[in-house]
């Protein structure tokens, strides 16, 4: 261990008994917090030092290789309908209008599992969930004051008022 700073570094022989696979050594700058911190992890669980930090190490990676992951659209491929769309979302004055709006200019709205999804009448392909722009199924009924026509979950438009 050395102090360089404000920083420690660690030296750390990752050499864990019942590891079949050869174990690299790796420096780590840590601050005093951090040092202290793993120290007291490794005299509280009566290990050593390499073992608390190579325990970590291991338990972060395999925390963000399980994480799960968002359902989140990719911004490239929203952004571009989300501007084109923004202005027939933002001043239509009920359904009709912004559907007769998003048809003008080759979409329209269709119902998408509880939601409203923006479809390209083209070739009938689903851009975005209507959410995903911004546009919440929930909040455009208490703004037009009615369910989408032809919505099968009525019961979202008493939810909502």
């Amino acid at each position: 261990m050395v102090q360089i700073g404000k920083a420690i570094v660690l030296s750390v022989a990752l050499t864990l008994i019942g590891f079949d696979q050869p174990m690299e050594e790796i420096s780590l700058y840590v601050d005093p917090t951090t040092h202290a911190a793993l120290r007291k992890a490794a005299l509280d669980s009566g290990w050593p030092l390499e073992d608390v930090v190579h325990d970590a190490i291991r338990r972060d990676l395999f925390r963000r290789s399980r994480a799960k992951k968002g359902n989140r659209p990719d911004e490239r491929l929203i952004a571009p309908i989300r501007a084109l769309l923004a202005d027939d979302f933002n001043y239509a004055q009920g359904w009709t209008d912004l559907q007769k709006r998003l048809r003008n200019k080759g979409y329209e709205l269709r119902e998408a599992v509880g939601g409203l999804a923006v479809y390209r009448i083209a070739d009938n392909h689903k851009c975005a969930k209507a959410s995903d722009l911004g546009h919440a199924y929930a909040r455009l009924i208490r703004r037009f004051q009615a369910p989408f026509p032809g919505h099968s979950h009525r019961y979202m438009f008493d939810r909502a008022r």
